[in-house]
């Protein structure tokens, strides 16, 4: 059984000419003669034409293959996944560990890195669509913030437009808040509609959300994987125990799912939910079925 030769890795500088190309191919052990390379490059008309940039070069390619290759501009790809339900604060950090980008906003605050991206939104959280982007070794972090955050919007619009009539929400940055919200309070895909239904249904009527994600995420860094009454009292900007409405930002980087159930939630009378402890939840019409599901499912008593 035969190992399958890897791709060679090499690297055309810029500013280089086809001289300089076919001299760095060589030396990083492309199999391809330099001089005959530039003779096919000039022969064709592509030899000002090659691009600058990172590439791999698959075994048994041909030279005229490879000047394609360079005349295109097909870089190696490499990837960075950004995670459904992650703060922005995570989204930084998973894209500065990413050694292959270019890291031009490793010293920007988040107010000045959105100043480089959008003049529209000054804080940064729930405005960046989770989902694995694909880019060129060397290319700027800010390449990747930028295509994250128009994916967002385009994910965002597209849902808004398709949205159920009569929501409580002025715009769709008030639907992101709630499917960030969603997004942090579902153990089960197959809920998401219907916590959003819940949540809808909270805000149409006056009820505070009381969503402990929130609290959570207004904790900040105080948060250490537990949340206490006092928690639940100590008021902040996120604390849905404490203030009406939804709060002022999105708490997460919402997906597609969490989106559409925000945009059409689930078509029900609860307003309550608790763990089953097994990843799906008990709703409830009112506070006293809401009262004995969660003596059973959360203190371990057992309904008469």
């Amino acid at each position: 059984m035969t190992t399958a030769e890897p791709p060679i890795e090499f690297t055309i500088t810029p500013g280089s000419g086809v001289n300089a190309a076919a001299q760095q191919m060589a030396k990083a052990g492309v199999p391809v003669n330099a001089f005959l390379f530039q003779v096919l490059a000039r022969v064709t008309g592509q030899s000002a034409r090659i691009k600058a940039g990172s590439y791999e070069l698959k075994p048994n390619t041909s030279p005229r293959r490879l000047l394609t290759q360079l005349v295109r501009g097909e870089f190696a790809q490499e990837a960075v996944t950004i995670i459904e339900g992650w703060t922005f604060r995570q989204m930084r950090e998973a894209i500065a560990a990413t050694k292959t980008l270019r890291h031009e906003t490793a010293q920007m605050s988040d107010t000045e890195l959105m100043a480089k991206i959008t003049p529209e939104f000054k804080q940064p959280e729930g405005l960046f669509f989770p989902d694995t982007y694909l880019f060129a070794k060397g290319s700027s972090d800010l390449q990747i913030y930028r295509q994250a955050h128009q994916m967002l919007l385009n994910r965002l619009n597209a849902a808004w437009e398709k949205r159920d009539p009569n929501l409580p929400y002025k715009n769709p940055y008030e639907a992101l808040i709630m499917a960030s919200i969603v997004e942090k309070e579902t153990g089960q895909k197959s809920e998401r509609a219907m916590i959003a239904g819940v949540f809808v249904n909270r805000l149409r009527t006056g009820m505070m959300l009381q969503t402990d994600p929130s609290v959570i995420y207004g904790m900040g860094l105080r948060y250490e994987g537990k949340i206490a009454k006092k928690d639940l009292l100590t008021d902040t900007p996120f604390n849905t125990y404490t203030r009406f409405g939804l709060p002022p930002t999105p708490i997460s980087l919402p997906g597609v799912q969490s989106l559409a159930a925000a945009m059409a939630p689930a078509k029900t009378d609860a307003l309550y939910f608790v763990s089953r402890n097994d990843g799906t939840s008990q709703f409830s019409d009112n506070l006293n079925d809401h009262n004995r599901a969660v003596n059973q499912y959360q203190r371990g008593v057992s309904r008469p």
